[in-house]
């Protein structure tokens, strides 16, 4: 009994830690963080390789294009109209809350990142690329 509780604390403090952890690289906001930060909230419907789009469009070259802008990939009607080009500041309240940059975009069930610091990662990394 006394090795099944020692392995429940050594998994709980490691996975706390690695919430502490990702929490504070987040506010660095180094390259590897925003890569980080991308993976865990971005990756799973966008990739920041150039012509690979999937659920989402890829995000390479995002900051100074169009919005609804990338080649090969099918918009909602929202995102095709939007009259706007992409800017840090735009991207990081696009990641906040979607629905109010964009009214009537695809991106659901996805409604928006509340850290800051978070979103400050992903859209540096998003310079980057």
């Amino acid at each position: 009994m006394g090795r099944v509780k020692l392995k429940f604390v050594a998994i709980f403090i490691a996975g706390t830690c690695g919430f502490a952890t990702a929490a504070a690289t987040a506010e660095d906001g180094s390259e590897n963080d925003g890569q980080l930060m991308f993976n865990n909230y971005c990756r799973t419907c966008h990739t920041t390789e150039a012509g690979d789009n999937r659920l989402g469009p890829n995000l390479n070259g995002i900051i100074g294009r169009k919005a609804g802008g990338a080649q090969g990939f099918g918009y909602s009607s929202a995102l095709e109209s939007a009259d706007f080009e992409w800017t840090a500041e735009k991207l990081d309240q696009f990641i906040a809350d979607p629905e109010l940059v964009v009214p009537g975009n695809n991106m659901k069930p996805y409604s928006g990142i509340g850290d800051g610091a978070v979103r400050a990662a992903i859209v540096s990394h998003l310079k980057n690329k």
